[in-house]
């Protein structure tokens, strides 16, 4: 991890000696010689990185690598300050004499520089070498990573077919009343696993087709949250409840579920005490509701529900231990066999696992990363025993899979245990946080979002890390990571004062005070302020004024904006509030690294001479629709843009403008009527207009987009009745939404030879008959939202179309979340007929219904 704090320190100093050249002529030649040494000892921790676990001594000396980077960067932001001052011509005597600050920066240099070679005298008596270029090096590692889709989670599922079966009889049948159902074992046996496998069976989905939800609880368990996160996924609007009080929410679900029969995953629940705050909201129901509950603890169990017996975990036998580690080590395995000159090797170590599945599927990770050569096989395996040695089962494995992780991994992987235990993370706000950290160098032409997140991929390929959300074109939206994982990233971390978690702090006072902003990094505060909900943000640290080189800002308040923004010319990442009340004008054209600029409104961007904002790839503007055009004109010089969501404030018609000349724009969302607009950029990946109220066929023009990937029509985008899709219409698209048209819209046509790689079609509230439908030979899913007793034609006859003869064998009727809601269904009989026809063919389109009335 120190190679990557030292390498970020190093291309920091290189960065700023190149930006800085004309000024403080007379230190320049201290810092480069500064600069160089670093460079000189960076070389040397991958050797001792691999014998810092061993020897306390190559600890310290690493340790101490770290504290001299810190320091060179403490000098490298006063060498920016001053820098700055000279710029701005401020020759204020008690803030800057040159001769005096001069000395002390150069006293600084000294130090640091002393230290270096106190530190280059004790590697040479512990012989740590330089490993040189042509090994096999981490980064080569890094330069190599597998450009993968990280493997899905079914295909490691062993043994758990008859646990599963057993479950599913206990939640679909038996007694009425509200039940619980408990998975009990210890941390890493598969008790998410099994829960996930039974909570997407197929007839427990037909069973609790109104109400299925889960939610991760964890050690830190959080009534309010637990509450919002269930609410989250009932509502068609969530955002209602993000001020409520505890007991509201309380009130509010325990209304949303009465009459309905539910089932609720409580995944990792700890103490009775926590099942008691969370059981009182589900509603006592003669109905067939269920909760499931996974525990490491069974008196929290039998206290849920003394009238059921939990299911205990068994660990695994050889054989399926076998099973799941050569289907996790050997990548594209399909026969669960392994090499025979792997096998001794193999065997051996699957069988220091001890049946439990975490271990054994970490272990497989690592190895997947390795050569199938018995030397390199061997070679874990001798590493295996040492940390078998002075550990204890999994602990050691996932040690070893830390170590053998690449240097700027680690720093990624030990960043993951600052988030919250059970939390779903986002990848975007993953990558953007390990960007800025500078835990993520630059490769060659490869963009930095790519490279970091084929380190995301590679810690998912290696189950450190779990994927839990993917997006249509398979890459990995959200992930989290197991509590044992996450115990080891505290661990480590701590152990290389990489950072210091906080518990409970909940208001930006308490932040405020615990974290004060200090210029040096040898203890990086870096706190996730989620929640906040009650109360104005007024007040901001004025020691944030101190940190110029930091890269990511996100402030949501409602009063105020920070004036010192404008000093941080390193940022990189800036999301702000829409909402908040300002009467200061937003200064952002100093930012000239800035890459995503979210939550601005034209009114600040006009202020700005953004002309010098090239390096600008996500854009979230807000705007009057009468400077439309103005914003036109600014917008096509930002060349490099990938992201743009545009939103207008009021409805009016607007003229047209170009954005033709953005050709790196992958992604645009326009919302608020637009009027015309004749060209689209050509290299659009996904595309969703709301309010838009265009006035022609929008498919005339973007069937035409070469790449499109996604096309979204929501609430008015559109004013016509008719729409149609011409013959090579949209080559490329995958996923077509018509969401809330409203309006006169009743017709979608498709040509033969139009759409021909759609696969899911989502009909939300729109568009009464579809002809066409049957030469989408690629469509896997339809999704069908609140349609009206008039808008079923096509579904009800989509089994029994002539033209659905050639896929007829596929279609399958799917019960998912919300299919049906019975109480709106006057006549049930249509709803069997439906589900009978469907489910006589195969199994490759879903057909899933929410909230619709066939009456």
């Amino acid at each position: 991890m120190e190679r990557a704090v030292i390498s970020f320190v190093v291309n920091r100093i290189g960065d700023q000696l190149m930006e800085e050249a004309i000024f403080l002529k007379e230190v320049r030649p201290r810092i480069e010689r500064l600069h160089r040494d670093l460079k000189a000892i960076n070389c040397f921790l991958e050797a001792a990185d691999a014998k810092q676990e061993e020897d306390p001594r190559v600890r310290n000396w690493v340790s101490d690598i770290r504290d001299v980077a810190y320091d060179a960067e403490d000098v490298v932001d006063m060498f920016i300050l001053k820098a700055e001052a000279l710029r701005r011509k401020i020759f204020v005597k008690r803030i800057f004499q040159k001769p005096v600050y001069l000395h002390n920066l150069g006293k600084k240099i000294d130090e640091i520089q002393t230290n270096l070679h106190d530190i280059s005298r004790r590697r040479e008596i512990l012989g740590i070498k330089n490993i040189g270029v042509g090994t096999s090096t981490s980064s080569q590692m890094l330069q190599n990573l597998r450009r993968t889709t990280p493997r899905a989670e079914k295909h490691v599922i062993v043994g758990l077919n008859e646990e599963a079966n057993k479950l599913v009889e206990q939640l679909t049948t038996g007694d009425p009343r509200r039940r619980v159902v408990s998975i009990v074992g210890m941390g890493g046996i598969g008790k998410t696993t099994l829960a996930k496998k039974v909570y997407n069976h197929s007839r427990v989905m037909d069973h609790f087709q109104s109400c299925r939800v889960w939610v991760y609880v964890s050690e830190d368990c959080r009534p309010r949250n637990i509450f919002q996160q269930i609410l989250n996924q009932l509502l068609h609007n969530p955002k209602q409840i993000e001020k409520l009080q505890e007991n509201e929410l309380e009130d509010l679900l325990h209304e949303h579920l009465e009459e309905k029969r539910f089932l609720v995953v409580l995944d990792d629940i700890w103490k009775s005490d926590d099942w008691k705050c969370l059981a009182r909201v589900f509603p006592e129901e003669s109905n067939g509701s269920r909760l499931l509950l996974t525990t490491r603890n069974k008196d929290v169990a039998l206290q849920a529900d003394a009238r059921s017996v939990p299911h205990d975990m068994q660990l695994l036998s050889e054989e399926e231990g076998w099973k799941l580690f050569c289907r996790t080590a050997i990548p594209d395995n399909v026969t669960d066999g392994c090499p025979p000159e792997l096998k001794e090797f193999g065997e051996k170590m699957v069988k220091k696992c001890a049946g439990l599945p975490l271990a054994i599927v970490v272990l497989g990770g690592l190895l997947s990363s390795k050569k199938q050569l018995p030397t390199m096989w061997e070679e874990v395996f001798n590493k295996l025993r040492v940390h078998f040695a002075a550990r204890n089962g999994v602990d050691a494995i996932l040690s070893l899979s830390y170590i053998d992780l690449p240097h700027n991994l680690k720093s990624c992987f030990l960043y993951l245990g600052l988030f919250p235990e059970d939390q779903v993370i986002s990848k975007r706000t993953l990558l953007l946080l390990w960007m800025a950290e500078g835990f993520v160098p630059q490769q060659d032409e490869q963009r930095l979002e790519d490279t970091a997140e084929d380190y995301l991929n590679e810690l998912i390929n290696r189950n450190l890390v779990q994927a839990v959300a993917v997006s249509v074109n398979e890459r990995v939206t959200e992930c989290r990571i197991h509590d044992l994982v996450r115990d080891l990233c505290i661990k480590k971390a701590k152990e290389q004062n990489f950072v210091e978690i906080q518990k409970d702090i909940v208001s930006l006072p308490s932040i405020t005070s615990s974290f004060p902003f200090t210029k040096s990094r040898r203890l990086v505060p870096i706190v996730d302020i989620m929640g906040y909900y009650h109360g104005d943000c007024v007040n901001f640290p004025t020691s944030l004024d101190e940190l110029r080189s930091l890269q990511t800002l996100d402030i949501c308040i409602s009063k105020g904006t920070p004036t010192m923004i404008e000093k941080m010319k390193n940022l990189r990442h800036l999301f702000l509030s829409y909402d908040r009340e300002d009467d200061k004008p937003l200064r952002i054209d100093n930012l000239r690294n800035l890459q995503t600029l979210s939550g601005i409104w034209f009114s600040d961007w006009q202020q700005n001479d953004t002309s010098d904002l090239t390096s600008l790839r996500k854009l979230r503007i807000k705007m009057d629709d009468a400077i439309v055009v103005e914003f036109s004109n600014s917008i096509a010089k930002l060349e490099n843009l990938r992201s743009l969501y545009l939103k207008a404030s009021h409805f009016s018609g607007v003229p047209s403008f170009d954005m033709s000349s953005l050709l790196h724009l992958s992604k645009l969302h326009m919302e608020r009527s637009i009027g015309q607009l004749h060209e689209f950029p050509p290299n659009l990946t996904q595309l969703t207009l709301e309010d838009t109220e265009l006035d022609y066929d929008p498919m005339v023009i973007l069937e035409k987009l070469p790449k499109l990937l996604t096309l979204r029509l929501r609430m008015w985008s559109y004013r016509g009745w008719e729409m149609q899709v011409s013959a090579d219409g949209f080559p490329q698209l995958k996923i077509l939404q018509l969401s809330d048209l409203y309006g006169p819209t009743k017709l979608l046509i498709i040509e033969k030879g139009g759409m021909t790689n759609l696969t899911q079609l989502q009909i939300f509230r729109s568009v009464l008959d579809i002809y066409g439908l049957g030469e989408l030979s690629h469509l896997k899913r339809i999704d069908v939202i609140d349609i009206s007793p008039h808008s079923h034609r096509w579904i009800s006859s989509l089994p029994c179309s002539s033209e659905w003869q050639d896929i007829r064998r596929y279609l399958k009727l799917l019960f998912s979340n919300f299919i049906f809601d019975y109480s709106s269904i006057k006549d049930y009989s249509k709803q069997r007929v439906l589900k009978k026809r469907a489910l006589e063919h195969g199994s490759s389109l879903t057909l899933r219904f929410f909230h619709c009335s066939f009456s």
